[in-house]
């Protein structure tokens, strides 16, 4: 199923299998990269190669799966090193953390602050991000009439994509 984002972009929700997801990591790095320059914030080397280990597969990441990655290639890492990378991504908006599942996963609007609406598949693991101003309304006007002070807007849908149905 395609799905248009904020952008007017189409591009598949649940990328089939056969696709080629080296353009989206070249795309989402190019992002990344003009989003750092203009607000003048370092992208340094780990940032770098944290975020492209985020943005690997459309399926979300641990922090823990990147450092066993770094391992594999020969990087020392430690965790708190990961976890600065990882939160200088997340203040930056360049990623989400998916809390139900304590992991990560790169943002498909990075240019447009908004919150973070993920559709998660609960056979392959992998997610796509929603952008629904609709939705926001609704939080928004809710918590209003309870006079209710939102802290935290992350939802996440649990489901089975196209692919796996």
């Amino acid at each position: 199923m395609s799905f248009t984002d904020a952008e007017n972009t189409t591009f598949e929700a649940f990328p089939k299998p056969t696709h080629d997801h080296s353009q989206c990591v070249k795309d989402a790095l190019a992002k990344a990269l003009a989003i750092c320059q203009v607000r003048g914030v370092r992208f340094t080397e780990l940032r770098k190669q944290v975020f492209e280990l985020v943005c690997a597969s459309h399926k979300p990441i641990g922090a823990y799966d990147i450092l066993d990655t770094f391992q594999k290639r020969g990087r020392k890492s430690a965790p708190p090193t990961v976890y600065r990378a990882l939160d200088f991504l997340l203040e930056q908006g360049l990623i989400h953390r998916i809390a139900s599942l304590n992991a990560y996963i790169g943002c498909d609007f990075p240019q447009e602050p908004h919150r973070g609406q993920f559709v998660i598949c609960k056979l392959c693991g992998e997610a796509t991000e929603l952008v629904s101003h609709t939705i926001e309304e609704c939080i928004t006007v809710a918590a209003e009439k309870l006079d209710f002070q939102v802290q935290s807007r992350v939802i996440e849908i649990l489901g089975v994509c196209s692919v796996c149905q």
